[in-house]
């Protein structure tokens, strides 16, 4: 756990979570101080905390290096029954090394309701009567399973980029496909408009063609590295598009690497999924890949977790949180990993729920910026008055 003090009138604590799961929330406060607005900063403590399997809090460990590197590169759409079996004997192995270099114990242990038990244990411990929360994506999946065990110990939550917890996991991925299909078509007709934008035929259908088309020649024939000797294959290619769905930053990125990617070329969609699987320029990766499977698959038990190598508990409920104060759900209408009618569904499940509707691109909305919607965030966050749902909605 790490806190960084507030910088005026301290009125409480608030605590964080930038999803995954598996994502760091001591490396998230630590990296973005500017995460959250200077007006928020003056009246909290911002806590950021790992969650159990995650970071600093007994770490997940699956495979060394070498190993993720084969196991990012294991053809996503098998064409031939040696390719399916190979992509099986992988998931064998890489939940063998779990459970090796983890311990069983430990998988047992790292799930949702464990963790938003710990996180009243640590709202306890920092002094505060009521806990005041923002969560991004899966952190929203956090906070609402806390909402609904601990409603009336909730001052303010704010669930961005919101997870349904009603679903399966494999409801959830489906809705996820369809979310970056939304995502990879609004990044297209972004392209259309830009200098440089490597798809000629200026159709959202010839476009996803020629991606179509991108994926298949990487799966037959790995583009050119000049960046290292790994391959650039299908796996890598789509890693580097769906990744690159996750913000608007990244897609003057995703754009010249796709320009390159015509010409033969791939060391840029390398690294852009290099990024996306946690990969350090010395060829070491961070533990949220392996933290993400550990705690997916006691989660979710049905969803593609067949050889994991301890038993899950299935939790898909509706959340009501009854007797909670306002809880605000944020929506984002073009997100790709969450998309917007996830937020629609869990604002209406709770007794409370507020939801505001971000019309954007991109994963989330909230970043300590000066957008009406985040503005009100702020407000609703300092003061507990829950703003109107269409208040940043244009006339």
């Amino acid at each position: 756990m790490i806190r960084l003090p507030a910088t005026g009138k301290k009125a409480g604590s608030l605590l964080v979570n930038p999803g995954g799961p598996g994502a760091s929330g001591v490396a998230f406060v630590k990296g973005n101080k500017a995460a959250v607005s200077a007006a928020v900063r003056e009246r909290f403590d911002i806590v950021g905390f790992d969650p159990r399997g995650v970071g600093a809090s007994s770490p997940v460990k699956c495979f060394g290096p070498l190993d993720l590197d084969a196991y990012f590169a294991v053809d996503p759409t098998p064409d031939t029954r040696a390719e399916a079996k190979l992509a099986q004997r992988w998931d064998r192995l890489f939940a063998k090394f779990c459970a090796k270099n983890s311990t069983k114990k430990l998988l047992a242990q790292v799930n949702t309701v464990n963790a938003a038990r710990d996180m009243d244990v640590m709202r306890a411990a920092l002094g505060d009567e009521r806990l005041t929360y923002l969560g991004f994506s899966y952190g929203t999946y956090l906070g609402s399973i806390y909402a609904d065990l601990y409603p009336r110990r909730i001052r303010a939550m704010v669930l961005d980029g919101a997870e349904d917890p009603s679903q399966t996991g494999a409801e959830f991925g489906r809705d996820q496909d369809r979310g970056f299909q939304v995502a990879t078509a609004s990044f297209l007709r972004d392209c259309f408009r830009t200098k440089g934008c490597p798809f000629k035929k200026h159709t959202v259908k010839a476009a996803l063609k020629k991606l179509d088309q991108l994926y298949l020649r990487a799966d037959i024939a790995p583009l050119r590295n000049a960046y290292d000797s790994r391959q650039v294959n299908e796996a890598v290619v789509r890693t580097a598009v769906e990744y690159s769905m996750y913000s608007t930053a990244l897609w003057p990125r995703l754009r010249q690497a796709l320009t390159d990617a015509s010409k033969g070329e791939g060391a840029r969609l390398l690294l852009l999924a290099d990024e996306s699987n946690g990969r350090r320029a010395d060829g070491t990766y961070d533990n949220d890949f392996a933290a993400l499977m550990a705690i997916n698959c006691v989660d979710h038990p049905e969803s593609p977790c067949a050889y994991w190598p301890v038993k899950g508990k299935r939790y898909p409920k509706k959340v009501r949180a009854a007797g909670s104060p306002p809880i605000v759900v944020v929506g984002t209408t073009r997100d790709p990993a969450t998309p917007y009618k996830l937020a629609r569904s869990l604002a209406g499940q709770l007794r409370n729920g507020v939801l505001l509707t971000n019309d954007a691109d991109g994963h989330t909305a909230y970043s300590g910026g000066e957008s009406c919607l985040e503005r009100q965030i702020d407000r609703y966050l300092i003061t507990t008055r829950a703003p109107q749902p269409k208040a940043c909605t244009k006339a």
